[in-house]
This record gives C-alpha cells, structure tokens and sequence, in this order.
C-alpha cells in the first residue's frame, strides 16, 4: 500500500480525564473542561468542527498502523493509535519523546499499551502509596507500541509499530472500563449537570445514562469517574455561585435602577437567577413588543445555565432586555422568572414572545403571559430537523431543501397543508413521530399561521440580524461561568457601539432615493437608514405588480395585484377610502410593521402620494427614543395625503349617497336637502373665488339645482321637460365613456410596463446565460491546452 496521510479527527477529553483515577501516565497533556472528547466507534461523542476530519477509504475502516504511514499532526496520531486500541481491546498511554536541540519542538512520540514496562516498587513514592491502598499490578513488560516523528514537510510519519502484545486483550463490551477510552462526551455532560441540579445521585444518574445510550458499554465512562465529575462540578458551582454574587452586588451598588432578582429553593440549595440593568429596562419602554427567550447556551453544545431575554430596536438590531441563570429548569423555575422579569419591566406584557420548541416553557408562558402570542423559534427546529432526521437527509440529501419551502413558502394554510402531506408522502415520513410532534404545534411555529402577529421581522424566509443570538462571537461552547463576565461586558459594550453608529449614520447621511415617488422621500426623512432600505425595497417592487379592482361596495374596494401572467400567485388587498387604510392577504404589514409591495401597488394606483400616519410605527422611525410622536413631516403626510384627488371625490361621493339616501325619503326632507346642497354650493362657489380659479361650472351648477329646488313635488313625479332629461343623459353617457377609455388606457399603460420588465429580464437572464457559456469555453481551453 502506497503512503497516505490521514487527517483524523480529534479531541482533547473534558472532564473525564479529571474524574478517573489510575496510576497511569496521562496520554492527554492540556485538557479543556468544556471540550467533548472523540471516542471511537461506539461511544456516541461528537466531533469538533475545529479538528481535522478523519479520512479511511472505503472498505478500510479496520485500517492498522504500517511503518510510512503519515499523520498531519502528532494529535492525529495518537488519536488514531487510540482508536485502533479501543477496536483491538487495549488501553494505551504516552511513553516517551525526544526534542529537538535547536528550538525545544518535540520531534518524536512513543505511544505504548498501558501494560508496557514495570512498576517501580522500590521507589519511595511508589511504597508509601502501596502501604496506604494496595492497588493491583497493571504493567506486565507488553512491547505493542508506535513510534511517529515529524518529517521536513511537517507531516508525522510512523518509524515503528510493535502489534503483538504479551497479555489477553479486553472484548468489545468492556472497553469502555480502559482509562484512555473513558471519557465523558459533552451530551453526557449535560445531562449530568441536569439530573444533579434536579437533586439524583451518581447511581441513578449512570442507570439514565444507560437507558439513553442503550447499554454501559455505549455509554463510555464507569459510575466512579460520574461521581468524580459530579464533584468537581459541585466545586466549580460553588465557585461560580460567589463570582456571580459578587458581580451583581457591584453593578447593583453602582446603578440605583438595576433589578436582581434571586430564587431560592426550599432546602437553601442553588437557585436561579435573574437581573436587568438600567439600560435593558429603558430599552423594553421602546421595543417591549416583540421579546426572544433565548434557551441555546443551555443546549448540549453550551454548558452554560444562561438564558437572556432580547428583543430588536430601530435598527433592526438585537438589544438585551435581562439575563438569567437557570440552575433549576422546573415548570415552576420558568414561572418565577416570567413573573420577576415582568415586574422588572414594570408589569406591561409583550404582544409577542418567541422561544425554543419546549414544553415546559410553553406551559409556564401559558401561565404568565396568556394573552401574549407565543411563538417557538423556526430556525431552531430547522436545526433540530438536522439532529432528528440525520438518516433521512442521508438518504435523501434533498429533503431539507424541500422541508425549508414547505414551511416557508405557502401563502395559505391550505396551501401549506397540501405541501405537508406531499412532502412526507414523497419521503414516506408519516409515521415519524417528531414530524407528527412538530406538525401538531405547527400554529406556533409556521409563518402562514402566525402572519396576523406582531414579531418586528423585515422577511418570513430569510433570518434576519435581530434573530441572531444577542451574545453571538462572545459566548461559546467553552464559555466557563468564571469567563462570563467579562465576556458579558465585551457584549454590550459592542452592542451599544453599533446602535450609535447606526444612530449616527441615520441622523448625518441623506439615503440615496430611487424614485420620483413623494412618499420615498417623506419616509427616508421619517425611517432609520436600515428600516427606509428595507421600506424601498418594496416600494421598488410595486413597478413589477398590477393592481386590479374586482369589487367596489362604495366603501371598500378589493385589488387583485399580481405580477404580468401570474394571476394564480394575485395576492388581494381591501382599501377602505374613507379611513385610508388596507389590508393584504399576505399580511406583512401585521407581521412586520411595514407596508408590502401590494398595499404600495393600490397607493400607487389610487394617487396615494404619501405614507398615512397610522402607517408609520414609531418603534421603526429615528425618533423612537424621544417623546416627540413623529417629525413635523408627518403632520404633512397627513394632509398630503387628504389632498389626493381620489380620496375627495370618493370621500365627498360616500357621503353624498349617504345624503341623498335620507334626503329622498320624503317630501319635507328632500326639500331640507336641496336647501343645503344651495347653501353648500355657495361656500363652494366663495372657495373657488378664494383660490383664484373660475366659478363658471359652479354657477351652472347653482343655476340648476335653484332650477330643480323650485319645483314642486308634482313637478317632480311629472319628470321634468324632455329636453332637460335627454341633456342630463348625454352629459352621463359622455362622462362613462371617457372614463373606459381613460382605465383603458391605464390598463394598457401597465401592460406595457410589464412587457417592459419582462423584456429586461429575458435580456438579463440571457446575459447570465453567455457569460456562464463563456466561463465554460475558458475552462475547455485551459484544459486541453
């Protein structure tokens, strides 16, 4: 067989090597307490993505060390020797090393079996350690070892292997008790630190741990080095305890309006914890509407008991609204700390709150907060997804793709449920049980579902900045409690950093206006520079849609808008004229608090030139922050907006059926109506002098209703001269034809507009398609030349 390096995967173990006591020398030099070590096959650890990766080739998965065989590190070799050790049945351990003389490097490691050599009993330290507790001979002269030494090009290459071995080797199922194959991987970890927190000891906790694993041999470690670290965590919380103490009661003592907040159990033990300093409880005054409870740092990966409360500002950034230690994770621990972060942000609820896929949260917010939306986290069930249906996505590599468009793209409920049923029916998924799990919560996680609640985000299917972790480059998975603080700071200090530049860069630089359009210029003035771009963005896009009436009551009228050709993808919007408010089936506005496309697209249509006030949330605008409502601008939307011709003449004829209505119901009413359509068309007449424009049509229209307002009742049923009757009627024939052909024209105006657009695209995509062509012969000719 030729050379071949092997890049394998490895990792320093955490805590296990701390817990498990033999006269062994220790293998592993360095070890980090919150790093989860490799086991090899049937141990069920996970792996790094910071280590190099192990490569066999296929069918060499029994692969022994030869002589020549290369390794990209010394780590990687003993990693490997270790797991060839545990598929054999023997323990090993460093034995020696040689460095070099001019830099100190080491330049070549002995690894051996743990049975190599002999003890020393006439050591002095060796005899008073037998006196004390005798311990059983380990060592019996084995030879098996492998020797590596690192080459000029950096690669380690294997100078010796010794295989025989001079003793019985151990079967598969007890492995798990040799020293160098018992570690404690990070999932188990976790679930030690929970059921002791919860109060079990170390022989129930191990029976846990051979339930979830399957068998003792699959678990990795034995009962004794369980207790070892059970101790050594019990000593780290305790030192952790009184660093956390010590920390809240400086701020505290530093800050009149910080909030601390300690529970503590029953028998005095360790309690939860939870604070909010001054600038959290100011902020939620601003940005209370939408929180984020944000359990990740207590999932396997991060063996931090943190849980922050977060939210998003003006910016769209994240922002803190309090912090808590969950040291118990009972229904009721979640309780309390509902109830003291609610007082802490002076008893006013949220609209909206988004957590983990949990039950136990789910039935303590259900509690608290029965009125508040709750919501869990459709980005960490897409990342359960990867964990719960490893073998699936194995198997079918495009199921994820498939999964992420079922969820994210139907724009019905009954679009989503077809797509649902379709996608495990084309992966025959519909006996899973956590499909069948999440699908039964799915009102609290699919956006078809939750689009009618506030949850300040600028896009369904893509996950936004504010989304991301508050704490996100500062806190790992080997975050130590005693490192959190200062990490902590370092947080906030950089988050508070980007919100005044992003202040800074709003209040001192004009945004670059795309169109001629009054109501881009009035929100650039009103919106932050992130929140106006996002806002263009879909003004932008309504050159892209047509607006079509297809219902008009007189107060409500209903828009199809949709894109040229695509009138099964129409999306539908009520535009009430009167209150100058609309609605959009795809329900953005709601979801996000600003207008789509397709409310823009009926402005558009219906000469909305500027933004309506009720239109603009404040949470969003540069002023969020201050007592002022809006700018002095949004007094002038507001009457921009009344001076559009469409919204007087449907609010004038709206009011006019009205009139008319009650006005006609009899004699002595018509006659009060026609004197008030006089008096009216007088302070009409005075305004249109006051304005400098002519009076002509006015006076004819005077004239006329004098004419009419004379007549009796009797002239009235007689109908009038027929002349009169046939003028009215030409006049009413002339005004309907004129008004087809001009929404005719309009109607053309968008086709064009469309087949435009459409033109330009074909001209891009092809564009796209030459180049890719192009890109294609330059690969063709680098390869034959």
């Amino acid at each position: 067989m030729d050379n071949q390096v092997l890049n394998f995967s490895i990792e320093l173990g955490g805590g296990g090597s701390a817990a498990i006591s033999d006269d062994a020398i220790e293998i592993d030099h360095s070890i980090d307490e919150d790093e989860t070590p490799v086991m090899a096959a049937g141990g069920g650890a996970s792996t790094s993505s910071a280590t190099p990766t192990l490569y066999i080739p296929d069918g060499e998965l029994d692969l022994e060390p030869y002589e020549g065989m290369e390794f990209e590190s010394e780590e990687a070799a003993k990693a490997f020797y270790n797991s060839y050790a545990r598929r054999v049945g023997f323990s090993t351990r460093v034995s020696s090393s040689r460095r070099s003389r001019k830099d100190g490097a080491i330049i070549q490691r002995s690894f051996v079996c743990a049975k190599q050599g002999f003890r020393n009993l006439n050591e002095k330290r060796t005899k008073e350690r037998e006196i004390k507790r005798p311990r059983m001979i380990t060592r019996v002269g084995c030879k098996a070892m492998l020797s590596v030494k690192i080459q000029e090009s950096g690669k380690w290459v294997v100078t010796g292997f010794v295989k025989k071995h001079n003793h019985e080797l151990v079967p598969l199922d007890q492995v798990h008790c040799l020293r160098s194959h018992r570690q404690i991987s990070g999932p188990a970890k976790t679930l030690i630190d929970t059921l002791q927190a919860a109060g079990l000891g170390a022989r129930k906790i191990m029976s846990a741990l051979v339930k979830e694993y399957g068998g003792i041999s699959n678990v990795g470690f034995t009962e004794v080095d369980c207790r070892n670290y059970m101790r050594l965590n019990k000593q780290r919380n305790m030192e952790g305890d009184l660093q956390l103490l010590d920390y809240l009661k400086q701020i505290s003592s530093e800050s009149p309006d910080f909030f601390c907040a300690v529970q503590v159990d029953d028998d005095h033990s360790r309690g939860n914890v939870f604070w909010a300093d001054a600038r959290a409880r100011t902020n939620y005054t601003y940005f209370g509407d939408t929180v984020t409870f944000d359990t990740t740092f207590r999932s396997n990966k991060y063996r931090l008991p943190f849980a922050p409360f977060t939210g998003v500002n003006h910016h769209g950034q994240p922002i803190l609204f309090g912090c808590a230690f969950l040291f118990n994770e009972s229904e009721g621990s979640f309780e309390w700390l509902f109830n003291t972060w609610l007082a802490a942000m002076s008893g006013k609820p949220p609209v909206s709150i988004t957590t983990d896929h949990d039950a136990t949260i789910r039935s303590a917010i259900m509690k608290v907060f029965p009125d508040v939306r709750h919501r869990f986290c459709k980005w960490h069930i897409f990342k359960k997804c990867q964990e719960k249906l490893s073998h699936v996505l194995l198997q079918h590599p495009y199921f994820e793709a498939d999964f992420h468009k079922c969820v994210n793209l139907p724009e019905s409920v009954d679009e989503f449920e077809s797509c649902w049923l379709s996608l495990l029916d084309r992966y025959n998924l519909r006996d899973n049980e956590w499909l069948q799990l999440i699908y039964s919560a799915r009102r609290q996680w699919v956006p078809v579902y939750l689009r009618d609640a506030f949850f300040a985000e600028m896009s369904i299917t893509q996950r936004s900045d504010s989304m991301n972790s508050y704490f996100d480059g500062y806190i790992n998975a080997s975050t130590s409690l005693s490192q959190f603080f200062k990490l902590y700071e370092k947080a906030l200090d950089s988050r508070n950093e980007k919100e005044v530049k992003a202040d800074y860069d709003t209040m001192n630089s004009a945004p670059a206006l795309t169109t001629p359009s009054p109501m881009e210029k009035q929100v650039s003035q009103l919106y932050t520079r992130k929140i106006f771009t996002r806002f263009q963005e879909e003004l932008v896009g309504t050159l892209t849609f047509m607006a079509t009436k297809v219902e008009d009551n007189g107060e409500v009228i209903t828009f199809q808008v949709s894109k040229y050709g695509e009138d099964h993808k129409a999306f539908y919007v009520r535009f009430n004229v009167l209150e100058m408010k609309a609605t959009c089936s795809c329900q953005m506005f709601e979801f996000s608090g600003l207008l789509c496309r397709h409310v823009l697209a009926v402005f558009r249509v219906t000469n909305v030139l500027t933004l309506p006030s009720h239109y603009i949330l404040k949470r969003w605008t540069r002023n969020a922050k201050s007592n002022v409502v809006l700018d002095d601008q949004c007094g002038s939307s507001v009457s921009g907006y009344l001076e559009s011709l469409t919204v007087r003449y449907n609010t004038l004829r709206h009011e006019a059926f009205k009139f008319v209505d009650e006005g006609a119901s009899s004699a002595d009413t018509y006659d009060a109506a026609m004197a008030a359509l006089q008096e009216a068309m007088k302070k009409v007449a005075l305004a249109l002098k006051k304005d400098g424009r002519g009076s002509i049509t006015n006076g004819h229209i005077k004239d006329s209703i004098k004419d009419r307002g004379s007549r009796s009742k009797a002239h009235c049923d007689d109908g009038g001269s027929s002349n009169e009757q046939l003028s009215e009627d030409y006049m009413d024939q002339k005004i309907r034809e004129l008004s087809e052909e001009l929404e005719s024209a309009h109607r053309k105006c968008e086709v064009y507009r469309a087949n435009l657009f459409s033109v330009l695209k074909d001209i891009d995509n092809h564009k796209q398609q030459l180049a890719a062509k192009l890109h294609s012969v330059k690969l063709s000719l680098k390869d034959a030349i």
